[in-house]
């Protein structure tokens, strides 16, 4: 007989919402050429993931090749980032912070039903060979398992990934919950999962037994040099205050996490998306293994946030950013410095506004906003964006503009006219010729 596809476990809505006819327009905010002058590598997308990926659905349906989404967990707390800098770490009371994002939901229904259309969307953007990846905690994870079986089939679930942390607890009463859950599906039973690109040591243990024993492993002896594959339980240490890769947006998941991820089920050139991106792991953990990616997310701060992270790493392929809702630009006048000296423009900030970002479009043709030339302000340090100088090899009049984003994530621009010399003589010049110079002496 054939074999029969196990029926799921289903949660009943009391109404099925009619699906929202969203009307989205994409605006195209920055172009950022990489390394080799390229940019179609990347997106960043600013706006309601629900609105974004049904703008998404015509170009993109069927073809992205591996979605990692870290939603919200139902915690019912409020998270803030920290955006100061040289802060000390043990005294959270003198942080500078901003609104990160809330996690507060009516009841799980409410949470439920904020998922339940925004995973149906990730469904039908995937590749048929694509895979999925939920990453969830013990609130969550048994409730959007049933709502993952439903839309996928039961018989889709690859892995129950645990990751496993240490850290502090305030509990008491329990054991310390540290971990978190990471549900992984396939979209058919033809998906990547590149082995050998995430094969890790043996331990130096099963080294010991095998070299004591030739009964070890009741007969089979494993390739002890190659590695193997990891067990379905991942140990990496958090982001905690003083590491090197802290952004200060919260629940910032570590690059080797994301790193492995990718790997295992994606491939050079494959289309990677993070549709709650916050502080950007997977976009700049994509770029830097050649993967193509998309990044989203309604929280203005963590789009700024992703962005500098990108600016800062400066991936050989370049991106762009887009905004599903029209952003409110300020004026960046007021805080712009210029200085033209003969054939070079400097711009700069003045003090007196926190700015993270600075960029100059040295030709810009009066639509699309173009970084030709950007500096960003390194995590934790006080130091502003250095100013930025341009030489024009040709003199006259340029079209430039400036754009700038705050530690709130606020966009500031500003378009500008200056007219450059050049320090060459002219070809009308009088000089002297070195007969005339000698008869003066």
């Amino acid at each position: 007989m054939p074999r029969r596809r196990p029926r799921p476990i289903r949660l009943e809505w009391d109404s099925v919402r009619p699906e929202a006819a969203l009307d989205v327009q994409l605006t195209l905010e920055s172009v950022v050429p990489g390394r080799d002058g390229t940019h179609g590598y990347g997106r960043l997308l600013l706006g309601d993931n629900l609105a974004v990926m049904t703008g998404l659905v015509p170009d993109l349906e069927g073809q992205i090749d591996l979605v990692y989404v870290d939603p919200p967990f139902q915690t019912g707390k409020s998270f803030t980032a920290r955006v100061g800098s040289q802060e000390d770490s043990r005294r959270p009371g003198e942080w500078i912070t901003r609104p990160g994002y809330e996690d507060r939901w009516a009841d799980l229904a409410a949470y439920l039903d904020f998922l339940r259309p925004r995973l149906q969307l990730i469904y039908r953007l995937l590749a048929p060979t694509g895979t999925l990846y939920v990453h969830l905690d013990w609130r969550s994870a048994p409730y959007v398992r049933v709502l993952l079986d439903d839309l996928f089939g039961s018989d889709r679930l690859l892995n129950e990934v645990v990751w496993l942390y240490h850290g502090p607890s305030p509990i008491r009463t329990a054991f310390s919950r540290k971990h978190d859950t990471i549900l992984v599906y396939t979209k058919s039973a033809r998906y990547t999962f590149n082995a050998d690109a995430v094969r890790i040591p043996y331990d130096a243990a099963t080294w010991k037994t095998f070299a004591g024993s030739s009964k070890a492993g009741f007969g089979k002896s494993p390739d002890l040099k190659r590695g193997k594959v990891p067990e379905d339980w991942w140990y990496f240490p958090v982001v905690a205050r003083l590491h090197s890769e802290r952004t200060g947006y919260p629940t910032q998941k570590p690059e080797a996490l994301l790193e492995r991820i990718v790997r295992a089920s994606s491939r050079p050139g494959d289309l990677v998306a993070d549709f709650f991106c916050g502080s950007g792991t997977t976009l700049v953990t994509s770029a830097r293994l050649g993967r193509r990616w998309i990044g989203g997310d309604a929280s203005a701060l963590a789009c700024a946030t992703s962005y500098r992270r990108l600016l800062l790493e400066s991936p050989p392929k370049g991106f762009t950013l887009w905004s599903a809702d029209a952003p409110r630009i300020r004026s960046l006048e007021r805080w712009l410095s210029v200085r033209v000296e003969g054939p070079e423009i400097e711009v700069g900030l003045r003090s007196g506004r926190r700015f993270q970002v600075l960029e100059v479009d040295w030709a810009y043709d009066g639509q699309t906003f173009h970084s030709r030339g950007h500096s960003a302000r390194p995590w934790r340090s006080a130091t502003p964006p250095t100013p930025l100088r341009h030489r024009f090899s040709k003199s006259g009049p340029h079209s430039i503009a400036v754009r700038a984003v705050d530690v709130d994530g606020a966009v500031y621009r500003v378009n500008l006219a200056r007219e450059t010399r050049s320090t060459r003589p002219s070809s009308g010049t009088n000089r002297r010729s070195p007969s005339a110079q000698r008869s003066e002496k």
